[in-house]
């Protein structure tokens, strides 16, 4: 145990691994308080197929060597979520189809892309550094530091701003709109955060394994908690204590990040499930 702590110590003294620190609990915080609402409004499947669609303008960004892919990745991710909540139901292709269309043509067309335009000897393994996370996320420079703290607080303030306006919508999304709300902007504003959130997250936990980071804390914390406002803080504790524990882990034994911080979020699900059996009996 003293080995592990003074591990911890010596590592702690490097930059790289505070900002990692920093970046993976806020990307987990704003993660846990959108995923409530998209639990609640049957919308998961939303984070999973934005994923996609990123992982496919990362690989286009690193065929065209952007420096820094966030410029390509998040407006085309942004317009995907825009052009999914407010063409989604005008158009013969209706909501769950058009997200699974875009999910497998966005990976198809990333791959393609990574292969016919390769830009390194190991393909594939830049792809699954991409799709299940990589050491990155330890590699961050205080720029995109900076950039992420920034983008992170901004999704904090706008849902504790329109929070109330966010639990009507979520709720009962036609008394809403019948009591004056503009359900539509709201539910705008909701996938603008969620493709920012999906953007942020990619490097922490990869494009496939990002879902989970969203899901899994709303869900654990709806076991044993039967108000939104009290599943919102539970699940922001659940989702930042497993992301910095599941870092640690990482740092320490060497394991893959993203990997690392679901198994713990599902062994929490798992706990916490077990606490609402207990409770029901």
């Amino acid at each position: 145990m003293s080995e592990i702590v003074s591990r911890l110590q010596f590592y702690m003294g490097y930059p790289f691994v505070t900002y990692a620190l920093i970046v993976g609990t806020l990307i987990a915080l704003c993660s846990s308080m959108l995923g409530v609402t998209l639990v609640l409004k049957r919308y998961s499947f939303i984070g999973d197929g934005l994923s996609h669609v990123a992982f496919g303008a990362m690989a286009v960004a690193a065929v065209l060597h952007l420096t820094n892919d966030t410029l390509l990745v998040m407006p085309v991710t942004v317009l995907v979520a825009i052009i999914l909540l407010r063409g989604g139901q005008n158009t013969k292709i209706k909501g769950d189809a058009a997200i699974a269309m875009l999910s497998v043509s966005s990976l198809a067309v990333g791959y393609l892309v990574m292969n016919v335009f390769s830009a390194s000897a190991n393909v594939s393994g830049d792809v699954c550094s991409t799709l299940f996370g990589s050491t990155s996320i330890l590699t961050l420079t205080k720029t995109e530091v900076q950039l992420c703290v920034i983008l992170s607080l901004i999704v904090i303030v706008l849902f504790l701003l329109f929070y109330n306006r966010i639990f009507a919508v979520t709720f009962d999304e036609n008394f809403a709109k019948a009591t004056g709300v503009k359900a539509d902007r709201y539910n705008l504003l909701i996938a603008v955060i969620i493709a920012v959130i999906i953007v942020l997250g990619m490097n922490l936990v990869g494009s496939l394994l990002i879902s989970a980071l969203v899901i899994f804390p709303a869900l654990s914390a709806m076991r044993i908690i039967e108000n939104f406002k009290g599943v919102v803080i539970c699940s922001a504790l659940i989702s930042v204590s497993c992301a910095f524990i599941g870092m640690l882990v990482s740092i320490l034994f060497s394991t893959p990040v993203g990997s690392t911080i679901v198994a713990a979020d599902l062994i929490v699900f798992l706990v916490f499930c077990l606490i609402g059996k207990i409770r029901r009996k």
